[in-house]
């Protein structure tokens, strides 16, 4: 039987608790119409096994590790057609999807802040997300704004997606055991089509609005507001951005395309 060893670079830490393994897989819907199933990083193939039985031709799975692509191939027999060995950061997903796909997966933590942006630039192939993630992480994309824990990844992600916390993972779970606490979180497309402005624009004020989260927004903002006056700056401009609503962000943004033309 081949081997995989967990590599600290690639962030890999392996799922063992089956028990876990089949509650994650469990959450998944079966009632957002898309048949196809994506599964990001599946190491030893703890959630993969399942899968395969589960969805059969329609899993496929995305992996960068060789040794771990390589466990797949003799131990799962997974088809060529089924493997994606590359980088899911560096993917084109339309290439391999034409339809709506849903996502599963134990995501490496140094880098699922940018597998939740590449979700969020591919939504409309992307109705549901259900994935194992650091519990601090998994906090802040599930916290109700306004709130403390509000982020940058709460606002863009609920502006798009119904968040849920579904269950903690206890470190005990893997090999080897990761320092800090997990949780699995599920994301399923909401009625929002579209912004009324750039979503660059969106993008820009709500990560300049945390960047300088202690600031009222009107400091944090000046780079892009120009020189609006005191009674020309929108009200919500004197609060901070834990303090803001996604509505609000949506507002605050549409006032400073209507103001300042968007730059």
């Amino acid at each position: 039987m081949t081997k995989v060893k967990p590599k600290k670079h690639l962030g890999q830490h392996f799922l063992k608790d089956s028990s876990i393994s089949k509650r994650i897989v469990d959450s998944v819907s079966h009632h957002l119409g898309y048949k196809d199933l994506l599964e990001i990083g599946p190491g030893t193939g703890a959630l993969t096994s399942i899968l395969k039985e589960r969805y059969s031709d329609n899993l496929k799975v995305v992996e960068v590790d060789k040794e771990s692509i390589d466990y797949l191939r003799s131990n799962l027999l997974l088809e060529e057609n089924q493997i994606i060995a590359k980088d899911f950061l560096k993917l084109q997903l339309s290439d391999y999807f034409k339809e709506p796909f849903g996502i599963i997966g134990n995501l490496p933590y140094n880098i699922s802040s940018q597998i939740f942006f590449k979700v969020l630039e591919n939504r409309d192939l992307i109705p549901e997300t259900v994935c194992m993630i650091q519990k601090e992480v998994a906090d802040r994309i599930c916290a109700a704004p306004p709130s403390r824990q509000s982020g940058i990844l709460t606002i863009l992600i609920q502006a798009f997606y119904d968040v849920e916390y579904l269950f903690t993972v206890k470190p005990d779970a893997f090999l080897p055991p990761p320092k800090v606490q997990s949780a699995v979180i599920s994301l399923k497309r909401n009625t929002r089509k579209s912004l009324p402005f750039s979503e660059k624009l969106f993008t820009n004020v709500v990560k300049m609005s945390f960047q300088g989260r202690r600031k009222k927004l009107r400091n944090a903002l000046k780079s892009i507001t120009g020189n609006l006056t005191e009674e020309e700056t929108h009200p919500l401009f004197f609060k901070r951005a834990e303090e803001l609503t996604i509505e609000n962000f949506i507002e605050i943004t549409t006032f400073i395309k209507t103001n300042n033309n968007g730059k």
